[in-house]
């Protein structure tokens, strides 16, 4: 059976699914600082990531899980590295880096400076490259929301609001289709500035910067309509709504609640990955807007900050409150956020990264028999 899904299949859930990011393997760490001191040539780096690729790759299918990624091993960031690769945007070196609770990023942002659009971007090719090796596993891409753009970027070329989200939306509608020509059926979009509309001291800090923390919520909610809503029949579009990973530290806490009916009853998705390994996430009361039988709702009740294994049946009776409130045919689980959202990784090890990820699949084998 070839692996791009069928349609039957786009509904399906993948009941031990993941984010997306994992660790960078100490040979693609060398291998980039020695690009970057000039000693290997982009061939060359690209060669060893491709083993390393194929290596993790197999891994994941080792573990039993159903979906698999590049780790994304060709980025530093989650985001910047697709974001600067679009037409009219560029990155650039700034004072400061992101703040999180006890640690800063290094410092590096992103502006627009021309019309948007999407063309010859590279992780199209990365994409392929994963295609290749996925065998008869879904492969899965996971790019940062449309909404991330606005959210972390100066907009310096656009002057009218309205003008720079519909060629944002049309520019990610360009995305969709060139992923999917390119053999794609699993993307995921990856979105911080939901969980910060749902934290009153990130809303004040939106605030402080001139925007209005609703006004965003609505043109968010229409970008991101309008950048799936010609996406092929076939093609499964989820979103993992993040309160910030870097080196095992978070930025944002909050329920779902203030922004749950716009998410689950307002977006055209297929599905959610929703944080749920701390307190910081609040209930599961939130899901009572889920309205769809077709929305996949995947628990991530699992940490992918520190090593230590969760009490499986913890786990289980977190699954059981959740489907209280939605169908337990539309739940499922992973990791609450990837492994390394920037190339630094979260604190733990490789072999601690991969005990997580086959402690979500024996946990979901039993729950979904």
């Amino acid at each position: 059976m070839d692996h791009s899904v069928n349609l039957q299949e786009k509904k399906t859930l993948f009941r031990a699914d993941q984010v997306g990011s994992l660790l960078r393997s100490d040979k693609v760490k060398a291998a980039r600082l020695q690009r970057a001191a000039g000693e290997i040539t982009s061939e060359q780096l690209r060669h060893i990531e491709n083993e390393e690729i194929a290596r993790i790759v197999e891994k994941q299918k080792e573990i039993g899980l159903q979906a698999v990624t590049d780790g994304e091993f060709r980025r530093a960031w989650w985001h910047f590295d697709f974001l600067e690769n679009l037409v009219g945007v560029e990155g650039y070196d700034k004072e400061d880096g992101i703040q999180f609770y006890q640690k800063q990023t290094k410092s590096h942002s992103i502006r627009v400076t021309g019309k948007l659009d999407f063309n010859h971007h590279p992780m199209v090719e990365d994409y392929k490259f994963l295609h290749s090796v996925a065998g008869k596993h879904t492969a899965k891409i996971t790019i940062p929301s449309p909404s991330m753009l606005h959210f972390r970027g100066e907009i310096n070329a656009y002057h009218d609001q309205e003008e720079f989200f519909h060629d944002l939306a049309c520019t990610y509608k360009k995305a969709i289709q060139s992923f999917y020509d390119a053999g794609c059926r699993y993307l995921q979009l990856d979105d911080t500035s939901w969980a910060y509309l749902c934290s009153d001291e990130q809303k004040e800090q939106i605030r402080a910067r001139g925007l209005d923390p609703e006004l965003l919520r609505k043109f968010y909610a229409k970008t991101i309509n309008d950048a799936v809503a010609d996406r092929p029949d076939d093609m499964r579009i989820t979103m993992h709504i993040c309160r910030g990973n870097f080196r095992s530290t978070w930025i944002s806490s909050g329920g779902y609640e203030p922004v749950a009916e716009t998410l689950f009853d307002g977006l055209n998705l297929d599905g959610f990955f929703l944080e749920y390994d701390s307190d910081r996430a609040g209930g599961f009361e939130p899901l009572r807007f889920v309205k769809r039988p077709d929305l996949g709702i995947v628990l991530g009740l699992i940490t992918s900050k520190f090593g230590e294994l969760e009490n499986p049946e913890d786990i289980k009776r977190r699954i059981e409150e959740a489907s209280r409130f939605v169908d337990l045919n539309q739940l499922a689980i992973s990791p609450q956020c990837g492994f390394a959202s920037t190339e630094e990784g979260n604190l733990l090890t490789e072999e601690q990264q991969w005990a997580k990820l086959r402690h979500v699949v024996e946990i979901a084998e039993d729950v979904w028999k």
